[in-house]
């Protein structure tokens, strides 16, 4: 054990571990990267985490830099959840609702606390969490908050951002500070401490009011975008101000949350669910812009499953859809749902999408009873079968994924996203969002091989820039990390990609919070980290290991 290991065992309550084993497991999260940590800590509490920060801020003012990655379940898919310095590995222990409040349906949770079990205990109130990703059985809140995580819900409810009100974090120097949005009044003192944190509103402040084009040129006309940093929302029109928003979806590389105030929404178990056949991407689109101009009345969810993706999943498992859907599949099939709470709203919602639905899909089908909606919902939950399913030793790949366009170009989107894998001689399926036009893909590679290892950054460099030419954004949900932070500058241009950087350094001068995630990575930087071989060994798994 290093004299730095020694030194956090001594002072932290939490476990620190050095085994090659630990070391190795957490080396990998669910991206195709990996970078094997030299110290693993388990923190018991909110103390641990100040000390090592505070440790390794004081280690940097002496000229060596210890990096820190705070980390959830490792379900990450671009690499944002692994580092070569201090894993903080939060599932252990800070893992507890703090506080709920019946009557508003606020909680206080801490990072580490599974995302499906606090669904569990939302629910067991008549509330849950809306924009749950499709990985919230196995990940945690914490990492939700740190990519701005959403899901099938989100075309209705929004993401993560839109329900954390307040945060309570670590700054890179130990200092714990809480979030929240500030008046005026409340702003000026801020303003006035003698402290980092002072330092930091001051400097952000000062920031923002120098470049207010550029922060509202990184608005893009997207429904969700977790590209870069949330600028646009710290300081408002009426002058309030606040950090959450920047912090939500920051990944980890300006300070470490150590608890999230959160709003909640009722649940309604009584819903309505369609499925839409199409034959024609156009005629999707126009069903989507539709769908979405319903408003108040819109679906709770527009998903989307593509005819490649039904043909996998029947090679895997000829019985997995029979009786759910028919053959021959069409080219792509729209799965929608409606949540409202009102029965005369709801009959009048589905009347409507029928309408729409006759008008442009080739077929469809209403469901009301919930165990033949689950059925259906198996059509969008198929993708989990094709990612599991190897080829060989070609294994599905995140690589190129989470693109989002305007509603508008969606039909370009799909389109191009086929002849870009026809001219790279690849496979692919697609599923996603399409209320908000958020296509996940996953190519077949065998990372073991040179030619496909090659061919990885070929087909990324040929995705991300055309996402770019249509308007789109390189990351919806799953946000940068390291896979996508190389684009940043090509998206937003480089007066916006400065201001970037410049509040990196804000909030982490000694570049110790997640260092070569989101912010100054190169794909040269990238390259060396990509595995030889790709699996998830390391999920299901987050107890401290010896």
């Amino acid at each position: 054990m290093s004299r730095v290991a020694h030194y956090l065992q001594e002072h932290l309550v939490g476990e620190v571990v050095t085994s090659a084993d630990a070391k190795r497991f957490f080396s990998t999260d669910c991206s195709i990267f990996t970078a094997t940590p030299s110290i693993i800590v388990y923190p018991r509490g909110e103390a641990d985490v100040r000390k090592v920060t505070r440790f390794a801020w004081q280690l940097a003012e002496r000229g060596r830099s210890i990096p820190i990655t705070a980390r959830g379940a490792g379900t990450d898919l671009g690499g944002g959840a692994i580092g070569t310095g201090i894993i903080l590995v939060f599932p252990a222990h800070m893992n507890r609702v703090v506080e709920f409040d019946s009557k508003t349906g606020n909680a206080i949770v801490e990072p580490g606390i599974m995302y499906g079990k606090l669904q569990q205990t939302l629910e067991t109130h008549g509330r849950f969490l809306p924009p749950f990703p499709a990985s919230y059985e196995y990940s945690t809140v914490g990492g939700a908050i740190a990519n701005n995580a959403s899901g099938e819900k989100s075309v209705k409810y929004g993401d993560t951002s839109t329900y954390v009100q307040g945060l309570r974090v670590v700054l890179a120097n130990g200092e714990v500070i809480e979030t929240k949005r500030l008046a005026k009044r409340e702003l000026s003192k801020k303003l006035g401490l003698a402290t980092f944190e002072g330092e930091i509103y001051r400097s952000l402040d000062a920031l923002l009011e120098e470049n207010k084009e550029v922060v509202e040129n990184t608005v893009l006309a997207v429904t969700k975008n977790n590209a870069g940093y949330n600028l646009a929302d710290i300081k408002r029109s009426d002058g309030s101000f606040d950090l959450t928003p920047l912090l939500v979806g920051s990944q980890g590389t300006l300070a470490v949350v150590t608890e999230a105030t959160i709003t909640t929404k009722p649940f309604n178990p009584e819903t309505t669910l369609m499925i839409a056949a199409f034959d024609d991407a156009g005629r999707a689109q126009q069903t989507i812009k539709e769908l979405r101009a319903m408003k108040a009345d819109s679906p709770s969810a527009i998903e989307l499953v593509d005819q490649n993706l039904l043909q996998a999943v029947k090679a895997i498992n000829p019985n997995q859809l029979k009786d759910v859907i028919e053959e021959p599949y069409p080219l792509l099939t729209l799965i929608i749902e409606f949540d409202l709470s009102n029965e005369r709203q709801q009959k009048k919602a589905t009347k409507q999408a029928i309408k729409i639905l006759r008008t442009y899909a080739t077929g469809h089908k209403i469901e009301t009873e919930p165990l033949k909606q689950t059925d259906l919902w198996k059509i969008r939950q198929a993708s989990g079968s094709v990612l599991s399913a190897a080829h060989g030793r070609a294994k599905a790949i995140p690589v190129v994924d989470d693109g989002i366009v305007p509603i508008e170009k969606f039909r370009a989107y799909m389109e191009g996203v086929y002849a870009l894998f026809k001219r790279n001689n690849l496979d692919i399926t697609i599923w996603g969002h399409a209320g908000d036009a958020n296509l996940h893909l996953q190519p077949h590679l065998d990372l073991s091989e040179i030619g496909d290892r090659q061919k990885v950054f070929k087909v990324m460099d040929d995705y991300y820039k055309f996402v770019i030419s249509l308007g789109g954004s390189i990351s919806a949900e799953y946000n940068d990390g390291r896979l996508r932070a190389p684009y940043l500058p090509l998206l937003y241009g480089n007066d916006a990609y400065s201001v970037f950087q410049k509040v990196k350094k804000i909030f982490d001068p000694y570049n110790t919070m997640n260092p070569g995630v989101k912010i100054d990575v190169t794909l040269e930087d990238i390259r060396p980290l990509l595995r030889q071989e790709y699996d998830l060994g390391h999920l299901h798994q987050h107890l401290p290991r010896s």
